[in-house]
């Protein structure tokens, strides 16, 4: 057991936020399974500082929270206004974090039509089912192979329901090696999202939460919606709409308004509406 800590970091609204779906919070603990390993993490709030019983190392919750970002600079530069400012100002020391490429195709493949709590308990029953245990029942994430060989029927019994398919021909698209995820790291943002969004079941909001969450594309503005009622409601306004926000002008206007890092700030007012409303 040791401790970690940064300056504007709040571990509860970073895992609460919804980017991420294997973290439970358990008698005053976020406990999940990341990196195939269990991890329990506590902060207290009075020190910043974070609690970890976990055989990973620091370094690698310390590239997982994204401590190298000047979240301060960050948040000056998409603080554009006074209802982004509110949302900066409590949530503050919420941060994006860097997720396993795979675990995350996987996961928003998921995500599709699904809340929060739906996901969490699909994704937890197909790793009981495919991954391998790493300790107090829990399973770490299931690789290709092991979906590739999992029959439709099966993936089904983990009631995934349309999403089964798509989970299997995803992971043949990876083990074949017609999906090479490391290269979209070196693709630029739009090309990375058409690479993407060649998979079945990935439109623009799915291949936008993927490439924020996993490939450094700090530019990816995920439109759900959550993002499109705050947008219409409060930006809607904005002449660059013409009075038609769609979701795809959306997308643009907050790479747009916002600048490089508009995917922080649609994670802001994301969490704010899915925990306020507006």
């Amino acid at each position: 057991m040791y401790t970690i800590f940064s300056e504007d970091f709040n571990l509860d609204y970073t895992l609460d936020c919804g980017q991420v779906f294997r973290w439970d919070y358990v008698e005053g603990w976020w406990t999940g399974v990341v990196n195939g390993q269990l991890a329990r993490l506590q902060q207290d709030h009075k020190s910043g500082e974070i609690l970890v019983d976990s055989g990973l190392p620091v370094d690698f919750f310390e590239h997982y929270f994204r401590f190298d970002d000047d979240l301060n600079a960050i948040l000056q530069e998409v603080n554009k206004d006074e209802f982004m400012g509110e949302a900066i100002r409590k949530y503050r020391g919420l941060r994006l974090i860097r997720q396993d490429p795979w675990e995350c195709l996987i996961s928003y493949l998921l995500a599709t039509a699904w809340s929060i709590p739906n996901i969490k308990r699909g994704i937890s029953t197909m790793c009981s089912n495919y991954g391998k245990e790493v300790g107090e029942g829990h399973y770490g994430f299931p690789d290709p192979n092991s979906l590739v060989h999992a029959c439709d029927d099966d993936l089904r019994g983990c009631k995934l329901g349309f999403r089964s398919g798509r989970v299997i021909k995803a992971a043949m698209h990876v083990e074949e090696g017609s999906l090479v995820l490391e290269d979209i790291f070196k693709l630029d943002y739009e090309a990375a999202k058409q690479r993407l969004m060649f998979l079945e079941g990935i439109g623009e909001k799915v291949a936008d939460c993927i490439l924020l969450f996993a490939f450094e594309k700090m530019e990816a503005f995920p439109v759900d919606t959550h993002v499109e009622k705050v947008v219409r409601t409060i930006y809607g306004h904005h002449d660059f709409f013409n009075g038609k926000a769609t979701k795809n002008k959306i997308g643009n206007w907050g790479r747009m308004y916002f600048g490089h890092y508009c995917g922080y700030a649609q994670q802001y007012f994301f969490y704010q509406k899915r925990l306020e409303g507006i």
